[in-house]
Order: C-alpha cells, then sequence, then structure tokens
C-alpha cells in the first residue's frame, strides 16, 4: 500500500502542482479546500497533468476554523502545509492575513502531531527570510529573518515571518516523532493549472495584457512552480531536512529582462508586453489607485536576491533556467486565460 499524504490547499498553484508530483510519484494523496464546491476544479487541474484516479481524496477543512483537521490527517505518513492567505492586496487590518496565516499553521501542526504523522513540510517564503525592504542591495540565506516589526513591511510579509516562526516554536514544544521542514520560495511562476489564485503568475499575466505602460525598476528570483513541488518532494523524505529551513529561488530577473524575454519568445503573441523604462515617480502614482503595485514599490530599484545553495548542498535540488519558466507561463496563460 502507497504511502498517504496530506496537501493543504489543493485548489491553489502550489498546491495543485504538489498533488501532480506526489501522484506521479505514486503516493495516495489527500488534500484539503475550504469548501468542497472546489473538488471538480481541482480534479480537473490535476489531469492536465497526471490521471489521479481513485488516489485522491478531498476533505473540507479551513485555516480559521479547528473543524475538520484531525480528520484529514489521520493515517497520513507525511503533510505537506501548502495552504495560506496571499498577499494580493493590501488590507486594511493585518491580521486578516496574519492571524489564518499563523493559526492556520498551528492548527496543521496540532493535528499531524497528535496523528503522528512523520514530517510536515510547511509552505513558508522568502518574504520570511529578507532584509527591511528600503535597505541596500543583499543576498539573503536561511539564516536571515525577516523583523515582523520594520517600519514599512507590509501584512504579507508579516504574516509569512510569524507563521513560520510559530510554526518552529511549537514544534520545540512537541514531545512526538513529528518533523518539521520549511521551505521558503522567492516569485513563483510556471505553468498554471488553473487560474484561480495566480499570485506572483499575476505578473507575467499583466505584462501580457498590457496592464502596465512600462517596465518599472522591479526585479525578483524566481522559480519554477514545478521545481518547487520537486523540493517539497525531496524536503517530505530526506532524514537530513528534519528541521531545516530551505530557501527555493533560481535566478533574479529585472522586469525589463523578463519582457524581453517575452518579446524575443513568443513574438505577436507578447504583442502587448511593454518594451520602454517605467520612471519611479510613474509607479508610485499608479500605486496610487493599483492597490496591489502598493506592495512593490518599496523595492523599486533594490536588488534583494536569494541564494538556494543550502538546498542544492542538503537536498540536491536545481532549479531550471529561469527564461524557461517564464516562457512556459505566459504560454499556459495566453492558452488558458489572455483573450
Amino acid at each position: 500500500m502507497s504511502e498517504v499524504v496530506l496537501v493543504t490547499g489543493g485548489n491553489g498553484f502550489v498546491g495543485g502542482w504538489c498533488i501532480a508530483e506526489l501522484l506521479k510519484r505514486g503516493y495516495t494523496v489527500r488534500t484539503t479546500v475550504r469548501n468542497l464546491s472546489k473538488v471538480q476544479g481541482v480534479k480537473a487541474a490535476v489531469s492536465r497533468v497526471v490521471d489521479p484516479g481513485e488516489r485522491l481524496t478531498f476533505f473540507a477543512a479551513d485555516l480559521t476554523k479547528d473543524e475538520g483537521w484531525d480528520a484529514a490527517v489521520a493515517g497520513c505518513d507525511y503533510v505537506l502545509h501548502v495552504a495560506s492567505p496571499l498577499g494580493i492586496s493590501a488590507p486594511k487590518d493585518p491580521n486578516a492575513l496574519i492571524v489564518p496565516a499563523r493559526d492556520g499553521a498551528l492548527r496543521v501542526l496540532r493535528a499531524a502531531t497528535k496523528a503522528g504523522v512523520k514530517r510536515v513540510v510547511m509552505t513558508s517564503s522568502t518574504a520570511a527570510s529578507s532584509p527591511p525592504p528600503r535597505s541596500e542591495d543583499s543576498v539573503s540565506d536561511e539564516s536571515v529573518w525577516t523583523d515582523p516589526n520594520v517600519p514599512h513591511l507590509i501584512a504579507y510579509r508579516q504574516s509569512k515571518v510569524l507563521a513560520e516562526r510559530a510554526a518552529w516554536e511549537f514544534m520545540s514544544e512537541s514531545k512526538g516523532s513529528t518533523t518539521l521542514t520549511t521551505i521558503l520560495p522567492s516569485a513563483i511562476f510556471g505553468p498554471v493549472l488553473t487560474t484561480e489564485n495566480l499570485g506572483s503568475v499575476q505578473v507575467i499575466d499583466r505584462l501580457l495584457r498590457g496592464q502596465l505602460p512600462g517596465n518599472p525598476r522591479l526585479g525578483f528570483s524566481i522559480v519554477d512552480v514545478r521545481d518547487l513541488a520537486e523540493i517539497h518532494m525531496a524536503a517530505m523524505t530526506s532524514p537530513k531536512a528534519a528541521g531545516e529551513r530551505f530557501i527555493a529561488a533560481g535566478e533574479y530577473l529585472w522586469m525589463d529582462h523578463i519582457s524581453r524575454v517575452l518579446k524575443e519568445q513568443l513574438g505577436e503573441k507578447a504583442a502587448k508586453v511593454p518594451t520602454r523604462a517605467l520612471p519611479d515617480f510613474m509607479m508610485r502614482l499608479a500605486s496610487i489607485f493599483d492597490p496591489p503595485l502598493r506592495l512593490v514599490t518599496p523595492g523599486l530599484g533594490r536588488k534583494h536576491a536569494f541564494t538556494s545553495e543550502k538546498a542544492h548542498r542538503i537536498l540536491g535540488w536545481s532549479p531550471r533556467p529561469v527564461t524557461a519558466t517564464v516562457v512556459d507561463c505566459a504560454n499556459s496563460l495566453i492558452s488558458g486565460t489572455i483573450s
């Protein structure tokens, strides 16, 4: 009988790819969704990669409620805790993101340790391993922890660092055999299985739709969602991964480089992608009317990159070239969502 893995948030971008990768490797998979009305959508998305057959089952569970988690975890060998609120806009109350992220992680860990699962792999973010947003250029590794009290820190970054801190504190007091590993992805691009919960893929989507008049002085360390699923698999089973946090990040690209890649590789399909630079003052002006832009304006002109040397050394993980990731991401959006 195959081992059983629970993936939280199966209708999300990362969750869907983790489910697909687990099924390809022969695992029996459970996943949680807040509402069982999402079941058919998740099945359709995963079926684009692999036939789930009878090896994928669903449980209703919400990060903000206790109900459902014990049942979802009971009998599982591993848990991939991927679900977390997305920081698409800046809420008036930061607790709208912080509380479900932190308390949801604790609900999953309580259920997992109670059930005696071997390991929980929690998806955190490089937002939890970053210097202050207005600091000088940097390259961060896993030894860096974001200061949640630093001025101008957006609620999403606060939620990621506070949730991960709470998870490690909980596990330090746990007396059971369950171990924890955290994965800290950078900006996640790659082919989409569903148009729901796009997260950072919206960057590519907006470029293709011509929703930016130019390329702002912004950049990202990029990770492919398929490579991210693979590092979750490695972190789940490697004895050396217990008690460790791993950054999952590839090459750093500025927005103008991303646009250039799209133009060169996609031709007419990228006709709306901007080629000119967008001055900083115009980006800040646009952010007044476009709340998602407010989340990134503090990083204008600053290069905060990340290294995955630890993941390569301990897990043997190496991400694919980011240009392939960008193109594959764009093609999936064009075929599924771009008119």
